[in-house]
C-alpha cells in the first residue's frame, strides 16, 4: 500500500518536527530556528538547526537535510513506511484504507509470522533436549554462552524427515501454510517432509523482529554447510540481513553500522560489543542490501574475512555499489588480517583488535584504486593508458554526476602522483631543523598510518598533517594562523574533521593548552588520526611541528608549509586546464590557462 501526497502533506502539517527532533535532541531557540548538536555525526559545538515553520532540520557540520519523516528514518534507522505508521499514530491520523487484496495479503502474511514464531519456538525447545545436544555442544564449542543463545533465539532440527512436521501438526497448525512458510519440502509424489534436519537453526527476522525464516548450519560434514528457507510471501534472500531489527537502535547510537559474511561473526561482534552488526544470508550484497544499510548509516562499513574469498566479497560489493552512489552515501572497507574472520580475531585478541581493524576502515574509492593497480605493470604508455581506460570505465559505471565528476578528478590526481618521476629528497635545513625543501619532496612519502602499518602518502596529505600537527603542539599559532585554517578545505575527508574540530575547540577555549586540546580531540574519536600526526614519521619531515619548538621557528616552518600547500593546489588547477584546452579550444578556456599561468607565476 502506498501513501498519496495528500496524506503525506497532511502528516507533515500535524506532527511538529520539533517536537520529534526534540526527543532526541536538546534544542535551544535561537531566532525563528532551534539549535542543538547534531545527532549524525559527532560535535562539540551545535551546528544542526531545526525551523518548524519550513518543517526541516539541516545540520551545517555534516549538510543531514530533511523533513520530519527523514529524521524519524535516520534517527532510528526505520523504514519509510515505519517511520509513517509511527508518526501517524502519534498524530492521531488514521492509515488510508487497504484494498480488499491488500488487507487479504496482510492477514496471510500474519499467520505466516504466527507459524513461522511457532516453529522457532520449538526450535528453541529442542536445542536444550536430547535431540538437540550435539548442535548445544557445537554452539558451546563456539563460545556461546545460554544468555547469547536466548538472545539469537538459537535452536536445533533434529535429524528425520517428520519431526518439525508432526510437532506442529499436533499443535493444530495445518499442512497448508507450513509448506508455504518454507518449513516443509512438498515433493512431486509422496507426503511432505521437514526441510531443515540436523542443523543448528538461527531465526532470521524482519526490521520489526519478526520472524520470516530460518538459516540452518549442517553438523560434520553434511552438505550444504548453510541452508536457508526457500522465497516465500515473507522471505526474500536478497532483501534481507541478518540481525537487522536487533542492530537498528544500535546503529543509530554508533552513527554507523559493520556488514560481515556469516551468523557467528555478528553474534561474535555483538557479544564483543559491536551490536551494530548485521550479515547477508550467504549470498553476495544486494542492491537491495545496501539499501537497507544506507538507511542505517550514510558509510557502512563493510568487513569481510582475511582470506581470498573475502577479498573477491569485497571487490563484488564494491561494483555493485558503483552505481547507486549519492553525495554523502558510499562504503567503508575494513581489512581483516588473514586468515582471520572476526569471531576468530576476537577470541584470538580480543575486541581491542576488532575495533583497530574498523578504525582503519578505507573509503571505497581507495579500495577501486587498489583493485586496479594491484598486480598491473605500468612501465610502458600503453599499460599506463589501459589503467587510465580502466578507471574510466569504472568512472562511467557511477550514475550521479556529480559523484563522478569527483571521482574523475581523484583518479587524475592519483595518476599524475603515480607516473611523476621519483626524485630523491634534497634536504635544506635551516634555523633548528626547520624543515627540508618541501619544493623537492619525491611524489609520495612512507609514513606510518597510526596503527603500525607503513603506507604511502602524497606531498599535498604530507603537509596537510603537519600543518595540523603544528597547530595542535602551538595551539597559540591560531591567532596568526587561523583564518586560514579554517579557508581551505583538506583533501582526506579524517583529517578535513579534524581540522573542523581543532578550529572550534580552540574558537571556543579561554586557556590554550596544547594536552587540553589533545585530551578533547581523542575524546571525540580522534585517537588514531592524533596518533598518525603526532609521530616521529610527521616529526621527521618538519622538526619545527615538534612540541617545545621556539614558536618563532613554527610559525615560519608553518607559513612556508602552507605556501607550498597552495601552490600545489594551483599546479593542479593549471594541469585540469591544459587537459581542458587540449579538448576545448574555445576562448573562454584559453583565458581560463592563461589566468591560471599568471597566478602560478606570481
Amino acid at each position: 500500500m502506498g501513501f498519496t501526497p495528500q496524506f503525506l502533506d497532511e502528516l507533515r502539517t500535524r506532527v511538529s518536527i520539533v517536537s520529534v527532533v526534540g526527543r532526541k535532541v536538546k534544542l535551544v531557540r535561537k531566532g525563528r530556528d532551534q539549535l542543538g548538536l547534531c545527532p549524525f555525526h559527532n560535535e562539540k559545538t551545535p551546528s544542526f538547526t531545526v525551523n518548524d515553520d519550513k518543517g526541516f532540520y539541516h545540520c551545517f557540520g555534516c549538510g543531514a537535510h530533511g523533513d520530519v519523516i527523514a529524521f524519524e528514518m535516520n534517527a532510528h534507522g526505520l523504514g519509510f513506511r515505519e517511520a509513517v505508521e509511527r508518526l501517524s499514530g502519534e498524530a492521531g491520523l488514521e492509515l488510508p484504507v487497504e484494498t480488499p487484496d491488500e488487507r487479504e495479503r496482510a492477514v496471510r502474511a500474519a499467520g505466516l509470522h504466527d507459524v513461522l514464531e511457532a516453529a522457532c519456538l520449538k526450535y528453541m525447545e529442542w536445542l536444550y533436549a536430547p535431540a538437540g545436544r550435539a548442535g548445544l555442544e557445537y554452539l558451546r564449542n563456539r563460545g556461546l554462552d545460554d544468555a547469547a543463545i536466548a538472545q539469537f533465539r538459537l535452536g536445533f532440527a533434529p535429524d528425520g524427515r517428520q519431526a518439525t512436521r508432526e510437532a506442529l501438526l499436533r499443535q493444530g497448525i495445518p499442512e497448508a501454510p507450513l509448506i508455504e512458510a518454507g518449513l516443509l519440502i512438498q515433493p512431486d509424489e509422496g507426503p511432505t517432509y521437514d526441510r531443515f534436519r540436523g542443523r543448528v537453526i538461527f531465526p532470521i527476522t524482519d526490521r520489526r523482529g519478526r520472524v520470516v525464516g530460518f538459516g540452518g548450519r549442517a553438523l560434520g560434514d553434511a552438505q550444504p554447510k548453510y541452508l536457508n528457507s526457500p522465497d516465500t510471501p515473507l522471505f526474500h534472500k536478497g532483501r534481507l540481513l541478518y540481525n537487522l531489527a536487533q542492530a537498528r537502535a544500535a546503529a543509530a547510537e554508533a552513527g554507523t553500522v559493520v556488514a560481515v559474511e556469516g551468523y557467528m561473526d555478528v553474534i561474535a561482534l555483538s557479544r564483543a560489543g559491536f551490536r551494530h552488526a548485521v550479515a547477508p544470508l550467504g549470498t553476495a550484497l544486494t542492491e537491495e542490501q545496501l539499501a537497507e544499510l544506507w538507511r542505517l548509516a550514510p558509510e557502512p562499513i563493510l568487513c569481510f574475512d582475511g582470506d581470498k574469498a573475502g577479498r573477491r566479497a569485497a571487490f563484488r560489493a564494491a561494483e555493485r555499489a558503483l552505481p547507486l552512489l549519492e553525495p554523502g552515501r558510499s562504503l567503508r572497507f575494513a581489512e581483516l588480517p588473514a586468515p582471520e574472520d572476526p569471531d576468530s580475531l576476537i577470541k584470538a585478541q580480543g575486541a581491542q583488535a576488532m575495533e583497530q581493524v574498523l578504525a582503519r576502515a578505507r573509503p571505497l574509492s581507495d579500495l577501486l584504486w587498489r583493485m586496479e593497480i594491484e598486480g598491473r605493470p605500468l612501465d610502458t604508455p600503453e599499460r599506463r593508458a589501459a589503467l587510465e581506460q580502466a578507471l574510466r570505465e569504472r568512472v562511467r559505471q557511477i550514475a550521479d554526476r556529480s559523484v563522478q565528476q569527483h571521482y574523475t578528478e581523484m583518479f587524475r590526481e592519483r595518476q599524475r602522483e603515480l607516473f611523476r618521476p621519483q626524485r630523491k629528497p634534497r634536504t635544506a635545513p635551516t634555523r633548528g631543523g626547520r624543515f627540508f625543501d618541501p619544493r623537492r619532496d619525491p611524489a609520495r612519502h612512507v609514513l606510518s598510518d597510526g596503527g603500525g602499518v607503513a603506507i604511502q602518502v602524497s606531498p599535498r596529505l604530507l603537509r596537510e598533517r603537519i600543518l595540523l600537527a603544528a597547530v595542535i603542539n602551538h595551539p597559540t599559532l591560531l591567532d596568526l594562523v587561523g583564518e586560514r585554517l579554517g579557508g581551505v578545505r583538506f583533501a582526506d575527508n579524517e583529517l578535513d574533521n579534524l581540522r573542523q574540530e581543532v578550529l572550534k575547540h580552540l574558537g571556543g577555549a579561554s586557556d590554550l593548552d596544547s594536552g587540553g586540546l589533545e585530551r578533547h580531540l581523542r575524546s571525540c574519536g580522534f585517537s588514531r588520526q592524533l596518533d598518525t600526526l603526532l609521530g616521529t614519521d610527521v616529526y621527521g619531515h618538519a622538526a619545527f611541528a615538534r612540541p617545545g619548538v621556539d614558536m618563532a621557528v613554527a610559525h615560519e616552518g608553518w607559513e612556508d608549509t602552507f605556501t607550498l600547500y597552495l601552490q600545489q593546489d594551483m599546479r593542479t588547477d593549471v594541469l585540469e586546464a591544459e587537459e581542458r584546452l587540449a579538448s576545448d579550444m574555445s576562448e573562454a578556456t584559453f583565458q581560463r590557462f592563461l589566468a591560471l599561468k599568471r597566478q602560478e607565476g606570481a
